[in-house]
């Protein structure tokens, strides 16, 4: 089973919303996930990222791969903390 942490969309159309969950890779966008570690509102100005570093770092150290959407997220959520 691989595990990934990726997005996946809520809010209505037009307004979207999300969340940065740790689901295994077979699994739909929206379908079941193991864990949320944060989310990512796109609309507010500059764009509101919020992780939970603990849950995150437990994750990649039991081998989860983010993917490339959520690792830029990652960089700049950290960027915006220094």
């Amino acid at each position: 089973m691989a595990v990934r942490i990726r997005l996946t969309r809520l809010g209505r159309k037009k307004k979207p919303f999300y969340r940065i969950i740790v689901a295994d890779s077979e699994c739909k966008r929206d379908g079941k996930f193991l864990d949320v570690v944060g989310t990512y509102d796109p609309l507010k100005d500059p764009a509101a990222i919020t992780l939970d570093n603990a849950k995150l770092q437990d994750w990649l150290g039991k081998g989860a791969l983010p993917t490339a959407t959520v690792k830029s997220l990652m960089k700049k959520a950290a960027a915006s903390v220094q």
